[in-house]
């Protein structure tokens, strides 16, 4: 299938690489249909709407970032994808990249959350209260590594 990527331009991908959102992403609840896409930096993902060429976001594994993370979304979100086994669910965190790339952070608190086998996908919000919508991955990282 041919898509138009942001990050890379017209692209050939597989099927199994589109994740249906039915009740879109936090201020993008319009856009239904995404692309799991490898960035070039490994460690990152770029999740690329296939309805808007110009929507697209940079998305980690939070469990990369804190080993200490913990899912914990409620039961309906997890439902509402198809949940049945941990083994078919990927857990990401949006990246949000500024100005200042010294303040680049991911959000923690609005995990998305993917049935890659049902492929549907799920914004959620965290439970716990340790997660903030700016984790500031430099700051994370130099902690994680002086642990």
């Amino acid at each position: 299938m041919q898509i138009d990527s942001k990050p890379y331009g017209p692209l050939q991908i597989s099927e199994r690489q589109v994740i249906t959102f039915p009740v879109g992403i936090f201020g993008f609840g319009h856009l239904q249909r995404y692309a799991l896409l490898d960035a070039v930096q490994a460690g990152f993902y770029w999740l690329q709407s296939l309805e808007d060429p110009e929507i697209a976001f940079i998305l980690l594994n939070p469990y990369d970032l804190r080993p200490d993370y913990v899912l914990d979304v409620p039961d309906e979100d997890l439902e509402s994808i198809g949940y049945e086994d941990d083994e078919d669910i990927l857990v990401f965190a949006i990246v949000t990249i500024p100005d200042d790339e010294t303040k680049i952070s991911a959000n923690l608190q609005g995990p998305i959350v993917i049935n890659r086998v049902a492929q549907l996908g799920r914004q959620s919000i965290s439970l716990d209260s340790r997660w903030r919508t700016k984790h500031l991955i430099l700051e994370e990282l130099a902690e994680t590594r002086g642990r």
